[in-house]
This record gives structure tokens, sequence and C-alpha cells, in this order.
């Protein structure tokens, strides 16, 4: 057989010596090539990948892939080494499971079919596992130990919410957690202690509305805590000295019941209080009712419009000093365009020199590359079999302008920079010119002058009519646990007045007849009694109020141990008495101690 010839053996026709330079070019072009960033982030990743480190392996191929986002290669790449990594997962999660492990190997199957979502094997196995954990739990709830049944329920639910025997678990758990929470609550409300039951029906029922009788319960609860805790008024019809049953009516007790908060346990009472309970004492006798009325002599005035008179136009001098402004505004703006303008044919300048000094530098090297793959071509026809001549190194072109490259690209950047600063000073420019030629077509669109009104005054006279109503009430306010007879009066006046003022008519100026319009004296006397009573409300709430504060900073000192059965008992009736506005403090605390979503709910909201 002939030998066979070597590619480096010396060329034997000008054939050969092309197709020799040609091969040499190619060499040199895959040499270039093999630097790019996206050959150097392909070559990471199937290292990586030879090594088993997936995570840098799939960060180096998804870098490939920003650099060429269409490399068929690169997608392959990255798809088989993720099925690959899959594969690893799914193994070490096959060995979670063996061991019993279900908590375990569930991250893992996921973290498989995250990788490749067609592994059918892992989705299998992560079906078979859930269905494992759900088993695990509803023994947990056969044997009662429920949190760690939910635990597991919601960690399968936290994978697949859609598994339906994982979400008839949880209803099956929270079902017999409200059962739980309303056996207690029923021991506790047996055993007198009202607050901690009543947190326990609110806890049942949040756990599952409707799994027990937990929200009727709690409501009767409720009211026994208030009836406990009630702050009693005892009162009676109002003492009527004045024989003005009109007046003596508004103080009655269902007024009184109906001015205090509905939403705190209040209780008004005609009958005789009951034992031990706070509260106070109530008295009240209208002493007197008093009409007052008067007419008095007054005057008043009506404005008229005499004539018109022409004044300089204040709009004009407005939108002059407006159009001044814009004009200053308008210097500077094209003072500013300007300097730009300036330093962009400056830097013009400096850019054209750089790209002829680059253009310059480039020449010199191809030229230098160019006698550099000639002296190649020769030494490789005159070199020996298998021997690479020195002078066919790829060093020899080396880029050489690497300094005027940068310094041109740096130009070009602050050339590009600049222009956009032009462009923008240009559009401000332009935009400013418009608006002084606005400026401009308003101001000679204003008049030189203006019509101005001119008034006069014409004084009339009128009467006014006043009506009062004045009623004298005595109250005697005493705590329950004091003696009445020892209760000091109270004595205050409360008024109601109207006004209404009455003239004739005086057609010359444009004044209209106005008849007297007073109120009636009944109806001011329903007032009258409507304050009185508000004003005894008001000093019936200052009593409650401290009684109330009293029961809060008890419960304030025992917020040290908040889950304490005592400490619960006086915290839930201080709450009860300011439902109107509960301390947040102590309602968070006690809302955390006995596991309430809602602390409102305490209130039956």
């Amino acid at each position: 057989m002939p030998p066979v010839r070597s590619l480096l053996d010396p060329p034997s026709s000008p054939l050969a010596h092309r197709l020799g330079l040609l091969a040499l070019t190619g060499l040199l072009v895959l040499a270039a090539a093999g630097c790019s960033p996206f050959a150097r982030a392909i070559k990471a990743g199937d290292e990586f990948a030879a090594q088993q480190k997936w995570a840098e392996a799939e960060d180096a191929y998804v870098r490939a892939l920003a650099a060429e986002p269409g490399d068929a290669e690169a997608k392959a790449k990255l798809l088989k080494l993720r099925q690959a990594w899959s594969a690893d997962v799914l193994t070490g999660a096959k060995a979670k499971h063996a061991e019993g492990d279900l908590a375990g190997a569930t991250p893992l199957l996921v973290r498989a079919l995250q990788l490749d979502s067609e592994n059918g094997e892992a989705a299998t196995l992560l079906t078979q596992t859930l269905d494992a954990r759900v088993e695990v739990a509803q023994k947990a709830l056969r044997e009662e130990r429920l949190q760690d049944a939910r635990a597991e329920f919601d960690a399968v639910l936290a994978v697949d919410e859609g598994h339906v025997a994982a979400r008839k678990g949880v209803t099956a758990v929270q079902t017999a957690l409200a059962r739980r929470w309303f056996n207690t609550a029923q021991r506790l409300e047996e055993e007198g202690k009202l607050g901690n039951a009543l947190l326990a029906y609110v806890r049942a029922n949040q756990e599952r509305v409707g799994a027990t009788a937990a929200l009727e319960r709690a409501e009767v609860v409720r009211r026994k805590l208030q009836d406990e805790v009630a702050f009693v008024v005892v009162t009676g019809p109002a003492e009527d000295k004045a024989e003005a049953p009109d007046v003596a009516q508004r103080l009655s007790p269902g007024r009184l019941s109906a001015l205090l908060p509905q939403e705190v346990p209040i209780r008004v009472i005609t009958t005789e209080a009951p034992k031990d309970h706070e509260g106070v004492r109530l008295g009240l006798s209208v002493e007197r009712v008093m009409p007052v009325k008067s007419v008095e002599q007054a005057q008043k005035s009506q404005r008229y419009l005499v004539t018109n008179k022409a004044v300089p136009n204040p709009r004009r001098l407005q939108t002059e000093s407006v159009l001044l402004e814009q004009e200053r505004k308008l210097e500077d703006v094209e003072r500013k365009l300007s300097g730009v303008l300036r330093d962009y044919l400056r830097k013009q300048d400096e850019l054209s020199q750089a790209r002829e000094v680059a253009g310059r530098c480039r020449s010199r090297e191809r030229q230098a590359c160019s006698t550099a793959l000639a002296e190649c071509v020769r030494a490789f026809g005159q070199a020996k079999p298998g021997e690479v001549p020195k002078e066919c190194s790829p060093s020899r072109c080396n880029p050489q302008c690497e300094a005027e490259e940068s310094a041109l690209t740096q130009r070009a950047s602050a050339a590009q920079e600049l222009e956009r600063r032009l462009e923008t000073a240009q559009e401000g420019a332009e935009t400013q010119r418009r608006e002084v030629q606005r400026g401009r077509d308003a101001y000679y669109r204003e008049p030189l002058t203006v019509d101005e009104p001119v008034y006069a005054e014409y004084p009339y006279d009128v009467e006014v009519h006043r009506l009062s109503i004045t009623a004298s009430v005595t109250e005697r306010l005493v705590a329950l646990s004091k003696d009445a007879a020892a209760a000091s009066p109270h004595s205050e006046d409360y008024a109601a007045m109207h006004e209404d003022a009455a003239n004739k008519a005086y057609d010359k100026v444009g004044v209209l007849a106005d008849p007297v319009q007073l109120r009636t004296e009944a109806e001011l006397r329903v007032e009258a009694g409507d304050k009185a009573m508000a004003s005894v409300a008001q000093r019936v709430m200052e009593h409650f109020d401290v009684y109330r504060q009293r029961r809060v900073e008890d419960a304030r000192r025992g917020m040290v141990r908040p889950s304490a059965e005592d400490v619960v008992e006086t915290a839930v009736r201080a709450l009860l008495l300011t439902a109107d506005a509960p301390p947040q403090d102590i309602l968070q605390m006690l809302a955390q101690a006995r596991g309430l979503t809602r602390p409102e709910s305490i209130f039956g909201r």
C-alpha cells in the first residue's frame, strides 16, 4: 500500500499550497472562536457535568444560553443535564423512602420533578409517598394525636393542594379539635370558670364553624358574664316639681338607657339593685321650667349695585409677569443649550482623531498579520513532514490595538451621551419657546381695562324675636355601696333657645319680606329635657369609666402569665367591660395564649 501522506507534509503543488493556507486559516478561526464567552461556558458546563456538579453545570449552560439564546447545542446539553440531575435526586429519594423517611423523601421527589417534569418514576413515587403520609396522618388522627395529623395533612397539601384524602383529613382534624375544645369548654362552664369557658367555645367555633354548638353556648356564657360584671344604674321616673310633664318625660329611665353605649354591660333598672353589684343610684327632679320671649329692634344693611366703572385689567398684569418669567427661563435654557453644543462639537473632534488613530493601528495590525500568514505559508512549504514551523504561531496575529480600541470606545460612548444631552436640551429649548409664544398670545388677548361694579349699602330695620326655655334639673348620683342619703344634690340649668329676624320688603334694593318663624315652645322644652338627660348620661359614664378602669388595671397586673386560668377570668371580664374600645395589649396576649385567630370573636362579632 502507498504511504499515507500527512497533512503536515510539504505540499507538492499549488493546489496543495492553497489547501494548506485554508486549513491554517480555519485553525486560526477555531482558535479565536474557542476564546468566546459562549465556548468557555459550554466547556465549563461539560467539565462540571462530568464531575456531577449539577448546580455549577446548570449555571454554566444558562450563561451559554444568555450569550447565544437560540443555540440548539446548549439547550440540548441543559436538558440532558437536568434529566441526569433529576435521576440523581430520585436515587436519593428512593433511599429515604426505603428507610421510611417519608418527610425527607417528599422534597427530593418534588425537586426531581422540578428538574424533569417527564420523570414518570419520580411522579409515581411521589404519589405513593403522599398516600403513605396520608395513611400516617389518619393513624395519628385515630390515636387522637391531632397536631401530628394536622402537620402531615398540611405537608401533603403543600405539595398537592388538590389531594382529596388530605383535604378530608384536614376537615376531620378540625372537627376533632372543635369537639375537644367544646368538651373542654363544657367542663370549664360546669366548674364555674366562665371566662375560660367563653374562650374555649370561641376557639371551638374557629376550629370548625358549625361542627359543634359552640357559637350558641358562647353567646349564653357571654350573657352570664355580662350580667355578672354589669354596671347597674338604679333610677326611677323624674320628680316633676315644675308641673312640666313634657320635660319630665325626657328624663325617663328608657331615655337614659338609650343614651348609654350598647356595647358595654350597663343595666338601667327601676327595681331594687342586686346585692354586691357595682353601680350607682340616680334620682332626678325637675325644679322649674321658665320660658322667656323677647323682641329687639336692630338694623341690617343690603348691598346693591350702583354702576360700573372701567379699571385696569388685573389679569393683564398677571399674564405679563408670567411672560417675563418664561422669557427669562428661555434665556437660561438657550444658554445651557449653547454649552452642551460646544461640548458636543469638541467631543466629536476628539472622536474623529481617535477613529483615525484606531484605523491606522488596524491597518498596521492587518499588515503584520498578512505578513505573518505569508511567512507561515512559505515556511509550511519548506518544513519537514510532521513539523509545524514557528512562523505559524497564532500569537503573531494577536490583537495589538487594544488601547486604541478602548480609547475609541470611550470617546464614542461619551459622544453618544453628549448627543443625548444635546437632543434633550434642544427639546427643552423648543418647549420653552412654545411656552413663551403662548404667554405672548395670552398677554395680547387680555383687554387693557375691565368693568368693575360699584356697590352701596342700604340700611333697613329688622325685629329680632327670641324664645328661650330654661329647665332647672336636680340630680342625686351616688354609688350603691354608699349611703344614698349622704348624696349631695347637683342642680343645673339647661337652656334651649331659638331666634329669628323679621323685616318688611324693600323692593328698591331687592330685600324680600321675612316673617317671623320661631320654633314652638313645646319643641324647645323637649330640647331642654334632652340636653339635661345627655348631661346626666355623661356623668353616669364617668362613674362607669372609673369602675371598668379599675378592672382593666387588675387584668394588666396578671398579664405576666396570660395563660393562667385565674388571669383569664379577670381579663375576660375586663374585656367585656371595654367592648367599645378594648385594650389591645390584653386582647392580643389573651388571644395568643388561647390560640384565637380572630380575637374580636370574644365580643360576638
